[in-house]
C-alpha cells in the first residue's frame, strides 16, 4: 500500500465535515511524518545516527530495530560507533549494516562496531537527489488523494443531508488549505535534506 492511501475496506463512516477535517489532517501529516522517517535513512556526507534507523539486525530470529540493541555516538564527523548491548550479537550488527543499501563498510574489533562514513562521489549524490525526488513524489500524491478522498466523502454527506452546503464549502477550503500546509512541509523537508546531500565536506 502506498502512504497515506486509505485502506478501502476499512474506510469509516463520518457523521460531520469536522470529523472528516480532523481525520484527514491527521492522515496528512502521516505521510509526511513517514516522509521524514525516510529521508532520515538517506545518507549524507556526514555522519549522522539516524542513517540506521531504517536498520533492523536479525535478534534470535525477530527483526529488531538497531537502536534498541546498541548505543551509537558520531566521534567525529565521519565516523559512526555502534556498541552493542550483548556483545554476542556483534556479528549480525555489522552484517545488517553490510547488507543495507547505504553502501558502507562497518570493521568490529570484538567489542565495538566502527562505521566509516566515506564522502559521497558526485555520481552518488546525483542518484540520492534522484531518489529523493522520487519519494517526494509519491508522498506528494499520496496528500492529493487524501484531498480528493475527503472532497468525495464531503460529497456524500451532503447528498444524505448529514451537512449543508455551507458545511461542504468550508470544509472543502479546509482540507485545501491542510493539503497545501502539508505539502508546504513536505517541499521544505525535502529541500533541507537535498541541500545536505548535495554539501561538499
Amino acid at each position: 500500500m502506498k502512504p497515506g492511501q486509505p485502506n478501502q475496506a476499512t474506510t469509516p463512516q463520518y457523521r460531520t465535515a469536522k470529523e472528516l477535517e480532523v481525520a484527514a489532517k491527521a492522515r496528512m501529516e502521516k505521510v509526511l511524518s513517514d516522509m521524514q522517517h525516510l529521508m532520515a535513512g538517506i545518507r549524507t556526507g556526514r555522519a549522522s545516527v539516524s542513517l540506521f534507523d531504517n536498520i533492523r539486525v536479525d535478534y534470535y530470529g525477530t527483526p529488531t530495530p538497531l537502536n534498541q540493541l546498541a548505543t551509537m555516538h558520531v566521534p567525529e564527523p565521519s565516523l559512526i560507533t555502534i556498541q552493542p548491548y550483548d556483545i554476542s550479537q556483534i556479528g549480525s550488527i555489522e552484517k545488517a549494516i553490510r547488507s543495507s543499501d547505504l553502501g558502507l563498510n562497518p570493521q568490529n574489533d570484538g567489542k565495538i562496531v566502527r562505521v566509516p562514513i566515506p564522502a559521497l562521489t558526485e555520481e552518488r549524490r546525483k542518484e540520492l537527489v534522484k531518489h529523493l525526488h522520487t519519494m517526494a513524489e509519491d508522498h506528494r500524491v499520496a496528500i492529493r488523494n487524501l484531498r480528493r478522498d475527503g472532497n468525495e466523502i464531503l460529497k456524500k454527506l451532503l447528498k444524505d443531508k448529514l451537512i449543508s452546503e455551507d458545511d461542504q464549502r468550508r470544509s472543502l477550503d479546509e482540507i485545501q488549505k491542510l493539503t497545501d500546509a502539508e505539502m508546504q512541509k513536505l517541499d521544505q523537508a525535502s529541500k533541507v535534506k537535498e541541500k545536505e546531500i548535495l554539501e561538499l565536506k
